[in-house]
């Protein structure tokens, strides 16, 4: 069994180990009612802009010309549907003859409801990427009665490939949990090697449908030749709200969509409008100028904590949970380890919102898909209202500090994360 640095067992279904303190989804959900406490208390005695959104993230509503009348889903149904159709194959890179598209309330409901419709009880499907796939994506393929492996990169499907007869179905993260890329020619290879078998092909493209194309001229998903795709419209140069966009051949995308009414799980077409201005104006240029600033918060981060600390992707800046909780214990010269480093992670996250108002991308998502404080595609605005790069980077530095503060004394970690302030 797969062990982290400490020793602990990897958790089923996701890549870091579970501990006591937040052993499971329930305590998870406790900890992001914390987090509310504290952006709730930040504005109440400091202000609206005392709570800086830095998740990397888009989950508001905006809209340019906010008109109520429209905002009703019939009404928003009638007007915006077939702009939304439009635009939202222009950004998969899909054609009206062949391919559509359907707004899911999450992601997570468009990989969920396709694993639906393309798996039956008992397929053999296989994942792919670069890393490992969502835990998202194991618990769409289960909840289909599909038998999953997961494997790295080209080679380990060509071989886990080899293994089988059949092959049904076949998931293709393009960028992983970890922000590392399948090459495009990769890519274009294992989608030959799906086709040869006759297997069907999903992709989930969360960040990886614009990150691909933007910044490593990658084609867009419908343009990999694949049967259906799903991404995030809260992710990296669209506006949100958070919604799943999924794309696909007409006659699978139709099946699709049926299953997720049958399963309430379709977004609410009262956001259309919200859709269509975040399709419209979304720019490749917002993608690569989030990575120049997060690179340039990286750059500050090493000098501060070494390079061996701050690790990077192409893309993003990442520290480990292995190694936050490493620092922790060495600058509170802590011998006995005091949690797993996923509950480390999570400490030093309620530490830079309690102190500095932080949101980072860590409060996302339930459960995580990484123990990793991820610092990725950073909005410019926010960071120059915050003070900065540098001052941001101090500001992570400084909640390390008092993480190890926290950790001197028992049962103090797991009040940080569970009651709320």
């Amino acid at each position: 069994m797969e062990k982290d640095r400490f020793g602990n067992s990897i958790a089923p279904g996701l890549s870091y180990a579970r501990g006591n303190i937040l052993p499971g989804t329930a305590d998870d959900i406790i900890k992001l009612k914390a987090a509310w406490a504290h952006i709730r208390r930040r504005r109440t005695e400091l202000g609206e802009k005392s709570v800086y959104l830095l998740s990397g993230l888009e989950r508001n509503l905006q809209l340019d010309e906010v008109d109520l009348t429209v905002m009703d889903d019939e009404i928003a149904s009638a007007l915006f549907s077939e702009d939304v159709t439009a635009l939202g194959l222009e950004h998969l890179g899909g054609t009206a003859d062949k391919h559509d598209v359907f707004v899911f309330n999450r992601l997570t409901a468009a990989l969920l409801t396709a694993a639906d419709v393309m798996i039956k009880p008992g397929d053999t499907v296989i994942g792919v990427s670069p890393r490992y796939s969502h835990p998202a994506v194991q618990r769409a393929v289960a909840h289909g009665g599909g038998n999953f492996t997961d494997t790295v990169g080209l080679g380990g499907f060509r071989e886990e490939l080899a293994r089988h007869d059949k092959v049904d179905v076949v998931f293709i993260t393009r960028l992983s949990v970890s922000y590392e890329l399948l090459p495009e020619a990769d890519l274009h290879e294992i989608v030959r090697l799906a086709r040869s078998r006759g297997a069907l092909i999903m992709v989930d493209d969360a960040g990886g449908a614009r990150v691909g194309p933007a910044c490593f001229g990658q084609p867009k998903l419908l343009e990999l030749g694949v049967d259906v795709g799903a991404t995030g419209m809260d992710k990296y140069g669209t506006t949100g709200p958070r919604l799943g966009l999924l794309g696909g051949n007409k006659d699978l995308v139709a099946k699709i969509r049926a299953r997720a009414y049958e399963m309430g799980v379709e977004a609410r077409q009262m956001l259309y409008p919200a859709v269509v201005q975040s399709l419209r104006n979304y720019s490749p240029d917002k993608v690569r100028e989030r990575v120049v600033l997060t690179k340039e918060v990286g750059g500050h981060l090493k000098r501060l904590l070494g390079d061996n600390r701050v690790m990077e992707t192409p893309v993003i800046v990442q520290l480990t949970a292995d190694d936050i909780l490493e620092m922790a214990m060495e600058r509170g010269g802590i011998k006995k380890v005091p949690c797993v480093p996923y509950e480390a992670t999570a400490g030093l996250a309620m530490i830079m919102l309690r102190d500095f108002g932080i949101v980072s991308v860590h409060f996302a998502g339930l459960p995580p898909g990484t123990s990793a404080l991820m610092i990725k595609f950073l909005p410019p605005e926010t960071v120059a209202q915050f003070g900065g790069p540098q001052v941001l980077a101090e500001a992570i530095d400084e909640s390390l500090n008092s993480l190890a503060l926290v950790m001197q004394s028992e049962g103090a970690l797991e009040d940080l994360l569970l009651k709320a302030a």
